[in-house]
């Protein structure tokens, strides 16, 4: 994974038969901008709708995930999102000329080699990964499903999937690394039971579903006619009703295909959540309904923590300890409030103030209940601000950042004795005539406490 957006370097186009339509569709990828996400326009509707493609805009997961908005609708889109995302491309608006998009061969195979074909174009803006920093879990007590999250350093999945089946009573499938997913992931195909197909063409779909988009798996045994009807009704060959096993055209590619194939689907489910993640999923007994369950909770948790804040394990040696910060401002007691230095990058610095009792300030702000003032929060902020654009001088000895402005603050949860403030400043505009501007956020464990935006200039001590 990069650090920086995606999309395509150019448009692609495929066609085929739509899985539970059954009509003759096309689906169009086309390259979008930066933070644009993924969006797909019904081009065959009058005003050519565009839904965006977040979970809280799935109504239906009955055989595949469906995007729907008042009336428009449209379906089997996990494939081609899987595929996006594992791909690491972040923008992209999705035409469509029907409700579903074409099922192809079951797999995202065709997706992948498309998008290798018209090749990915970087983009400016950061990639906005969440970063998971402890267990989420949801479960469904009536199907037995449970998908958990937990930290990770990198987007990772292990599925499990149980049924009543002898052929495929219990499989697992692991992706370790999203950079596997074209030759481990996304040639398998979509799978079914035959016992299932009857009630699902009843129920109106499938029409487009033969044995070179699905595996079909028979396994339990009904009458040579009940399962020549069934053969007729979706168009295959017929089948002798007491050979029990795996029907397709085109063999297993893995003993653990169906595994794997829900992996698949997780993936693209888990696109809908808006943002890459940075976290471990296992899965056990994974659906579609479960998995959208799971990125509507995602997408929650993103709003509740608007702005993430920085990992922080005391564990790790500091970049800049209280020594090298020393060297870089002229603070000293009682007004140095920054400890450490823990993260550092082309725009962006992590710093920490490890508030105690002991601060003068605690004497009189307020002894009863010591408050850590706001307007020295700020000044954290800013200390931390100054370090980053020292440490970009070669003799910042020579030279004083002061503060020209303070836009925006806003103070959201009081701070003690005791809290560890995280502190991190993120450089909105290249430096310019010596004037830096930066976003600053104060966190006190996943709480954002403090946020303001800084303006300060860089003067040349006389």
């Amino acid at each position: 994974m990069t650090n920086k957006q995606n999309t395509l370097n150019g448009s692609f186009s495929l066609s085929g038969k739509g899985l539970h339509t059954g009509l003759n569709l096309t689906v169009t990828f086309n390259p979008a901008p930066e933070n644009h996400g993924y969006k797909i326009q019904r081009i065959d509707l009058p005003e050519q709708p565009i839904l965006e493609a977040v979970a809280e805009n799935v109504v239906e997961t009955t055989r595949g995930t469906v995007l729907g908005k008042k009336n428009i609708k449209v379906s089997t889109i996990e494939h081609g999102l899987a595929a996006l995302y594992a791909m690491g491309v972040d923008n992209v608006l999705i035409q469509v000329d029907g409700p579903e998009f074409p099922i192809l061969d079951g797999s995202a195979e065709l997706y992948v080699k498309e998008i290798r074909r018209v090749g990915i174009k970087e983009q400016e803006a950061e990639k906005d990964y969440y970063i998971i920093s402890r267990k989420i879990e949801i479960k469904d007590e009536n199907s037995g499903s449970c998908i958990t999250l937990l930290p990770d350093d990198e987007f990772s999945i292990t599925t499990m999937i149980d049924f009543e089946s002898k052929f495929i009573s219990s499989q697992f499938a692991t992706l370790d690394n999203m950079a596997n997913f074209e030759t481990e992931i996304a040639s398998a195909r979509t799978f079914v039971f035959v016992r299932e197909i009857e009630p699902l063409l009843k129920a109106g779909l499938v029409k487009g579903g033969d044995l070179d988009n699905a595996i079909v798996i028979y396994e339990r045994k009904t009458t040579q006619e009940a399962l020549d009807e069934l053969c007729d009704k979706t168009g295959a060959e017929h089948h002798d009703a007491n050979v029990l096993g795996y029907i397709q055209h085109k063999p297993l590619v893995w003993e653990n295909e169906p595994a794997r194939h829900k992996l698949l689907d997780i993936i693209g489910d888990m696109a809908l959540i808006g943002k890459p993640i940075k976290g471990r999923i296992i899965a056990t007994r994974p659906g579609h309904t479960v998995n959208n369950k799971f990125a509507r909770l995602m997408r929650k948790e993103i709003r509740k923590f608007e702005v993430q804040a920085p990992i922080y394990d005391p564990n790790k040696k500091p970049i800049i300890d209280n020594i090298g910060i020393h060297q870089l401002l002229p603070h000293r007691y009682p007004m140095l409030l920054v400890d450490k230095i823990i993260q550092m990058d082309k725009k962006s610095i992590v710093g920490i103030k490890n508030v105690t009792l002991n601060e003068p300030f605690f004497q009189g702000h307020f002894p009863q209940e010591p408050v850590m003032p706001g307007v020295l929060q700020l000044e954290a902020l800013a200390q931390a601000g100054g370090i980053y654009i020292m440490s970009l001088l070669d003799e910042p000895e020579h030279y004083s950042t002061y503060f020209l402005r303070i836009d925006n603050a806003r103070f959201r949860q009081k701070v003690g004795p005791g809290d560890t403030l995280i502190l991190k400043c993120e450089l909105l505009m290249p430096i310019t005539h010596n004037i830096a501007t930066m976003q600053g956020y104060a966190f006190v464990g996943e709480n954002c406490v403090t946020e303001a935006t800084f303006m300060a200039q860089i003067i040349k001590n006389k």
